[in-house]
């Protein structure tokens, strides 16, 4: 098969057009055309009036030898790459110890499913509860019912994805294609087939639930097992060597692979790492606020007259600014029509981030504006940087009225270093509520005059950005983990053996696809570990 790519075609192009332009590229007959499929969809709104959809198309022919002879030269057409997914292992039928999956977020998710479906009947344990049972929990603490620490934003059955946008792309390099067995695998548990070829795909809260479950049951069905509620307080490390976990119940399991994939707020876990004489390094992050604008403000600077056109959906945005004291300020998660979540998960702290809904229809756009810090910003302690997010998450709740309510100012009033006294137009979707006030202390002053800076630079890009009404919610500190469980090449912790650090946690991916790429990774790594070791 041929792979063509920028084939650029009219927003409202009709069905028959793409075989056209395809017929036209080729300089075939329409016989010679076997068929066509849409490997990726994008669209090109550079120019306002004349925006374009952008396709990369595997195109089978008739002549496809002759064709790639023909047509070398030309970037754009390519022989179609193999993305199928190959099993590097399956597991020995006397199989002694099960490899242990510690979190259900997409890195232990992935994980499991993949040891499961290659035979080694992994034990996935999560601290948290099933989805359905942690997202009652959530809604719960959403409406000032309480905060369990154990079953939150954070903590359970599907991890800190599920309250997102559901965004499902990344910029990792990925030349072996496991995005896309993790994009086939979200299909096959009930994902719509449109996230393997349009260019920035997401699924959305209500919709991974169930597609979470349906892992869930691929995995027991293989021999898997997932227990919730199963915290792992701590692990038997011997001569270098990990040989299993105690629960929290006291239940000890027995294991010689152990993957870590507990997320980047498992802060108790990580402490308990450290004590244990786990190799751990404080590494960079960001912290900000969240941003809130109407939806059809950035819709219309984005797409013009062509606002609201259904192939195009809500708009993003992507910005940075380079500040004059030497921090950068970006925009981070941006949620088009979604919603600002408590994200908490511990008590007397007030921590903010974004998701959406597949429909992403609510009326405000929002996004985190943050500011790069690093490991200088909070010397000392491997750990400082947990530390460190903690006061900023501590302030917050105090400035919110200690109720859980998260601190808010107007953008115009943060501009102009004036507290806040009512809201304008734009109405903040956080619950369980905004307390308006001062944002001035919430982070340090490094990161308040970056952020005052950076606002006005916005408004020259997106006309609109700094209006005085849209509203800032803080604070935003989990933007990924804190600390890094370096590894070597093989997977392992780097002073630890049959320990794989992995996910966002570890400090090794920034969201839902390149966790579960991590998670397929290391689940490799153990399986020919195993086969190693047992043959």
């Amino acid at each position: 098969m041929l792979r063509l790519t920028e084939v650029k075609l009219p927003l409202d192009h009709p069905e028959d057009e793409i075989k056209a332009a395809i017929l036209k590229k080729l300089q075939i007959s329409p016989e010679a055309l076997l068929h066509y499929t849409i490997f990726k969809r994008s669209y090109d709104a550079r120019k306002q009036g004349d925006i374009t959809l952008v396709y990369i198309l595997d195109v089978e022919t008739t002549q496809d030898k002759q064709l790639l002879q023909r047509l070398k030269k030309d970037p754009h057409v390519m022989p179609t790459p193999d993305t199928r997914y190959r099993f590097v292992a399956h597991a020995p039928s006397d199989l002694a110890i099960r490899p242990i999956v510690i979190g259900t977020g997409p890195c232990g998710m992935f994980a499991g499913l993949t040891l499961a479906q290659m035979g080694f009947r992994p034990i996935i344990l999560e601290r948290g509860k099933s989805v359905k049972a942690r997202t009652a929990d959530t809604f719960g603490f959403w409406r000032k019912k309480g905060l369990n620490p154990e079953s939150n934003v954070q903590f359970g059955e599907g991890g800190a994805g599920t309250f997102s946008d559901g965004k499902l792309y990344s910029q990792v390099r990925d030349p072996q294609h496991y995005g896309r067995k993790v994009l086939t695998e979200l299909v096959n548990a009930g994902a719509s087939p449109e996230i393997l070829y349009i260019n920035k795909p997401h699924i959305g809260t209500f919709k991974l639930v169930k597609i979470v479950e349906n892992i869930r049951t691929a995995i027991a069905s293989l021999g898997g097992e997932i227990r919730f509620e199963s915290r792992v307080d701590d692990i038997h490390i011997e001569n270098g060597q990990v040989q299993g976990v105690t629960l929290a119940s006291g239940e000890q399991i027995r294991s010689n692979y152990v993957v870590l994939a507990v997320g980047h707020s498992a802060r108790d876990t990580f402490q308990m790492l450290f004590d244990r004489g786990v190799h751990i390094e404080a590494k960079p992050f960001s912290i900000g606020f969240r941003v809130e604008h109407p939806q059809s403000l950035i819709d219309r600077c984005r797409f013009g007259d062509q606002a609201g056109h259904p192939l195009l959906g809500a708009a993003d945005y992507k910005l940075v600014h380079h500040c004059s004291n030497g921090r950068s300020v970006y925009s981070f998660c941006m949620c088009p029509g979604g919603l600002v979540v408590a994200a908490a998960s511990e008590p007397g702290r007030v921590v903010t981030n974004g998701m959406s809904q597949y429909t992403r229809d609510e009326p405000n756009a929002n996004s985190a504006i943050v500011v790069g810090i690093t490991p200088e910003d909070y010397p000392g302690h491997p750990l400082a940087g947990i530390a460190f997010q903690r006061r900023l998450e501590e302030r917050a709740f105090e400035l919110g009225g200690g109720t859980y309510e998260a601190p808010g100012q107007l953008v115009g009033d943060f501009i102009a270093d004036r507290p806040s006294q009512a809201l304008g137009t734009v109405k903040p979707s956080y619950t369980p509520g905004v307390h308006l006030g001062d944002l001035s202390s919430s982070l340090p002053d490094y990161a308040i005059a970056a952020i005052r800076e950076a606002l006005p630079a916005f408004e020259k890009q997106i006309k609109g950005f700094a209006m005085h009404d849209a509203i800032l919610t803080g604070v935003e500190t989990r933007t990924s983990s804190p600390i890094r469980i370096k590894r070597q090449d093989d997977y392992q912790s780097v002073n630890t053996q049959g320990l794989y650090p992995a996910g966002e946690g570890a400090g090794y991916a920034g969201g839902i696809l390149s966790a579960g790429i991590d998670g397929i990774k290391v689940a490799e790594a153990i399986a020919l570990r195993i086969l190693a070791e047992t043959h």
